[in-house]
């Protein structure tokens, strides 16, 4: 299904439900078992609530500030080397600054083994073969590493902020009152954790099209345009392929524009192709930023995280989070470091998932041009 009004309709709850849509790879290397993703109904509702509670404006810029320290510091240890790759270094300056944020310890010997298996959980999720069975195995082990810590935080052996995403979802209770399991709570902070690693898909498109266009560049580094910034990572978010689709089932049957929808039948809606589809965006494959100056706001023409609304539907609540890193990012890349762009391989590959450059965009002599680092607020 692709197209506003196919996503109006599937995200209407009496047509569609989520419980065992997704197939069964990606639930257990991305998703994990138990996550809000397959919940429907109040049950979905009440756990949305959950995360919503941590996308409070003061709690994401806190996330921020964070992220810068760590681009500061990163961008300063990629000035002593001579090339780096930057899709993968996003993901240790971005696990660091997650963990960070959402009150799970992570000892410096620890980073590296914990950066690469929450890398594994999105970045091999679609895959086959042996890259499928390390993910499922990174999958299992962050399980652990995460239940280990619920139970740390239960048994009062370690005190996370009380408004940490680790505090929150190791003592929310269901419907009935219960706390999650241990498993599922850690299945939700992982949830919250590795989609913010994952921004680094998102950032290193960023990179890409700053390189591809930098009109864009001299854009953003004229002056205070904290709109054309808003614009630009917009835009990005739009134009570049992340998650493909999203899956749901048809809760009974029913009949739309003329197709059967059979009952139980598995059902994805194309965010990448709703993104540009060209009933709702003009000239949908150039790069275009400036079209984001006045657009429609439906919840249901621009959905590169889900679509309908966040407290209601299947829409990712961590898209503020995106929206805010990616900003911050885009002010690093364009202001705050200087750095070269030598000759590789920037085709995007598509017959993987998420779609990256060739080459996973490398940069070399990096030059950190303000000796305070980059600011730690965009907003």
């Amino acid at each position: 299904m692709t197209g506003p009004e196919a996503a109006r309709l599937f995200y209407d709850e009496s047509r569609f439900i989520r419980r065992g849509a997704m197939v069964g790879r990606i639930q257990k290397t991305l998703l994990g078992k138990g996550g809000v993703q397959g919940l429907d109904d109040e049950a979905h509702r009440h756990r949305k609530q959950m995360f919503m509670s941590l996308m409070r404006p003061e709690w994401i810029a806190s996330l921020v500030a964070r992220t810068a320290e760590e681009w500061d510091s990163s961008a300063r240890a990629w000035s002593l080397k001579g090339e780096v790759v930057l899709h993968d270094e996003l993901h240790v300056l971005l696990t660091r600054a997650a963990c960070a944020w959402a009150g799970v310890p992570l000892a410096e010997p620890e980073v590296e083994q914990r950066t690469r298996e929450i890398t594994a959980l999105f970045d091999y999720a679609g895959t086959v073969g042996p890259k499928h069975w390390w993910a499922r195995l990174a999958r299992k082990r962050s399980n652990r590493w995460i239940e280990s810590i619920i139970g740390d935080i239960r048994d009062a052996r370690i005190h996370p902020p009380e408004q940490s995403a680790a505090h929150v979802i190791a003592w929310h209770r269901d419907l009935e009152g219960e706390l999650l399991t241990p498993h599922v709570a850690a299945v939700e902070l992982l949830n919250v954790i590795r989609p913010i690693v994952a921004v680094g898909v998102y950032i290193t498109f960023a990179a890409h099209a700053l390189h591809r266009h930098p009109e864009c560049r001299r854009k953003l580094q004229a002056g205070d345009n904290a709109s054309y910034t808003e614009s630009f990572v917009q835009e990005v978010r739009r134009f570049y392929p992340f998650f493909p689709a999203v899956a749901a089932r048809v809760r009974r049957e029913f009949e739309w524009n003329g197709y059967r929808f059979p009952k139980g039948r598995r059902v994805l809606l194309d965010l990448y192709g709703t993104d540009h589809d060209a009933r709702s965006w003009e000239s949908p494959e150039t790069f275009q930023p400036e079209r984001f100056r006045d657009w429609d706001r439906s919840p249901f023409s621009f959905i590169p995280q889900g679509g309908g609304e966040y407290h209601v539907h299947h829409r990712c609540p961590g898209e503020w989070i995106t929206i805010e890193l990616m900003k911050l990012a885009s002010q690093v890349l364009s202001k705050d470091i200087q750095y070269d762009v030598p000759e590789q391989d920037l085709r995007i590959d598509y017959s993987r998932l998420p779609a990256l450059p060739r080459s996973r965009f490398i940069i070399s002599n990096v030059r950190p041009k303000l000796a305070g680092g980059p600011a730690a607020s965009l907003s």
